[in-house]
């Protein structure tokens, strides 16, 4: 059964040993709420009494850009057998053809609360699993998204529901197997769909998705596009993740999947590329001229042998870069901004691409605006008042600079979350979600068989 939520503090007031604002960490800052909001941030101030203390450093909440919740359920397994992604991903089939809207709204409620234990504020769900097996539809033909939202806001995170087009298995295939439980026939009728589904809220931005060129054939990109642009909304797309998906690309159409995206009126500001981890040189100028952010999985990348995308140059043509875990074998938003930087030394042998305060920045504000939340992401007047704590004394953390703590720390340093003005975690313990690892244990143990 849901968990009931707390009901929103009115006002609330934290004091703050130290806090990231706008130029840094700032020491002894007491930061007032009123609702969702930050209405006051005062720094050099003696804590006030009986106002709760934040030990540590605070950080804007972090932005989690690209999530496939039920991945979940693999961290762990398939790990001692050599393959590649496509071997990975028969796997990620067979835990997709046991999910309905109860099981996947079980193992979404856990997922989602260890993002928040781990200090994420909010969630990119790139959601493709929209029908029963067979591709029936539910009766209510939007029931996985709705679990989804369900799950999201009983773990006190805010979502994007990211509705993804799938259409085809490749570049002129049918859909086959699991994958019939992806699509809608046609970009109409997902189109048709997601009009018809009122998960919008406080709370919730129902955003789209392409799921990859390979997946929607060009001529129904347009319908995409259009639904995104008309709502305002955030439009993500997975890109150049595997080098056979350029191969594919160039043999049908002779184009790369970023040069006919941009032929399609596909890239453009409120647009997020994922991965984009083998783009052709050429496309990395595209990508920059749009305006269009990236998002960066790196965990995901290595645990499936993706390969290291060039992070730096995309950065340098003027993409936006955000991060997400993706298929989850981590829930680290530090993890992921290290990965960044650690695979450029790797391709470089060159040290100091990203400055702490960009990996920072690429975890929290562009993370945010790349979601759809630009009010997000930052401790300043008006911002949504979403802040997380690390303890600045544990083994790990012990020395380090607060301004560097993005090269130490660890999801296990958060001790407190606050989204939207409600703590949802304190000292460690999420408050909604009373047993995060029972409610993912018991999630995973329906879904697969060798639990």
């Amino acid at each position: 059964m849901p968990v009931t939520r707390e009901e929103l503090p009115e006002r609330m007031s934290y004091w703050c040993e130290w806090a990231w604002l706008q130029d840094g960490p700032v020491r002894d800052v007491l930061i007032e709420t009123d609702g969702a909001r930050i209405t006051g941030v005062t720094p050099a101030v003696e804590p006030p009494p009986d106002t709760p203390r934040l030990r540590g450093l605070t950080l804007p909440g972090a932005a989690n850009v690209h999530s496939h919740a039920f991945h979940r359920a693999l961290r762990g397994r398939g790990a001692e057998q050599r393959g590649t992604f496509w071997t990975w991903r028969d796997r990620m089939y067979r835990v997709a053809e046991r999910l309905d809207p109860d099981t996947y709204y079980r193992l979404a409620l856990g997922v989602y609360a260890e993002m928040v234990l781990a200090g994420f504020t909010a969630v990119g769900e790139f959601h493709y699993l929209h029908h029963a097996p067979g591709g029936q539809r539910y009766d209510d033909p939007n029931a996985m998204s709705a679990a989804l939202v369900a799950a999201a806001r009983e773990a006190g995170i805010r979502l994007t529901l990211l509705d993804t087009c799938y259409l085809s298995s490749g570049f002129g295939s049918p859909p086959e197997g699991v994958q019939t439980r992806f699509s809608d026939g046609t970009a109409d009728e997902w189109a048709q769909r997601v009009h018809g589904f009122d998960g919008s809220h406080d709370g919730v931005i129902l955003g789209a998705a392409l799921h990859s060129v390979r997946a929607v054939p060009k001529a129904a990109m347009p319908v995409v596009r259009e639904f995104a642009r008309t709502r305002g909304v955030p439009l993500h797309v997975h890109l150049s993740e595997q080098r056979a998906e350029n191969d594919a690309c160039l043999a049908v159409h002779g184009r790369t999947p970023t040069q006919l995206l941009e032929e399609q009126g596909m890239l453009r500001t409120a647009t997020t590329a994922v991965h984009a981890t083998h783009p052709a040189a050429g496309d990395i100028a595209r990508l920059g001229r749009s305006g269009a952010g990236v998002c960066l999985c790196p965990t995901t990348e290595s645990d499936l042998a993706d390969g290291t995308g060039p992070a730096d140059e995309l950065s340098v043509a003027g993409c936006p870069l955000s991060l997400g875990s993706d298929g989850h074998s981590v829930i680290d938003p530090f993890a992921e901004a290290r990965a960044v930087e650690s695979g450029m030394r790797l391709r470089s042998e060159v040290r100091g691409h990203f400055s702490p305060d960009e990996l920072t920045m690429m975890a929290t504000g562009t993370g945010h605006r790349a979601l759809g939340w630009p009010d997000a992401g930052s401790i300043e007047l008006g911002a949504r008042a979403d802040l997380v704590t690390l303890d600045l004394d544990s083994p790990r953390m012990a020395g380090v600079p607060p301004r560097a703590a993005v090269t130490a720390a660890t999801s296990g340093d958060v001790t407190d979350v606050v989204v939207d003005g409600r703590r949802v975690v304190r000292e460690g313990v999420h408050q909604l979600v009373p047993d995060v690892a029972g409610t993912l244990r018991e999630s995973i143990r329906e879904l697969v068989e060798d639990s």
